[in-house]
């Protein structure tokens, strides 16, 4: 089923199939092809992820990927020690800052998941995060869109241990989003050429 009104795999414009999604903008091209589904290790790293993917929340990705930028700049590059050290006159920089989404309650749950995070030993959040990785030979590859879930048992887990140690911004929805685009799960589709890579 490679039909797009099916929600199957759709041929680009070289002709390989994607995801529908990886092709409804030009930036979800390279986004798609060469890094969500991806795995991705490090403190910092998984940090910019969660800190991103609740930015997120509410909104469509692409408002946040066009702006990630903005968001590494704003952020000084998602390093940990960094955001934590913030003070009230960066998290009033932060909300004047129009390279970024100036919400409140996401700019503050940020840096409050910072100052959490700095105190956790090196590699903490990373082992957390990935001990949360369903077998991937429990998930068969999705057909079509509607085959992926937008939560699952292990997302629901991994929300929950989350902000038990402390993180806000963090729901179950959020965290599968997190485990999708950090590789922890394969959802391209069955046809997809990114599945393959």
């Amino acid at each position: 089923m490679s039909d797009e009104s099916a929600g199957g795999a759709v041929p680009g414009p070289d002709g390989a199939l994607r995801c529908p999604w990886g092709l409804s903008t030009e930036d979800y091209v390279t986004y798609h092809d060469e890094e969500w589904g991806r795995p991705v290790h490090g403190d910092d790293a998984l940090f910019e992820r969660v800190s991103l993917e609740a930015f997120q929340s509410g909104l469509s990705w692409i408002t946040i990927l066009r702006r990630r930028e903005g968001f590494r700049a704003a952020f000084a590059g998602f390093k940990i020690s960094d955001v934590a050290a913030f003070t009230d006159t960066d998290r009033e920089r932060l909300l004047a800052d129009e390279g970024i989404i100036r919400n409140r309650a996401k700019i503050d749950a940020t840096l409050a998941n910072a100052r959490v995070l700095a105190d956790w030993p090196e590699g903490e959040l990373d082992t957390l995060i990935w001990s949360h990785a369903p077998d991937p030979a429990t998930r068969p590859a999705p057909r079509v869109i509607g085959d992926v879930p937008a939560i699952t048992d292990e997302s629901t887990a991994l929300s929950k241990a989350l902000k038990k140690r402390g993180l806000r911004f963090v729901g179950p929805t959020t965290a599968y989003a997190l485990m999708q685009a950090c590789g922890l799960v394969n959802d391209h589709l069955v046809e997809c050429v990114a599945r393959k890579r």
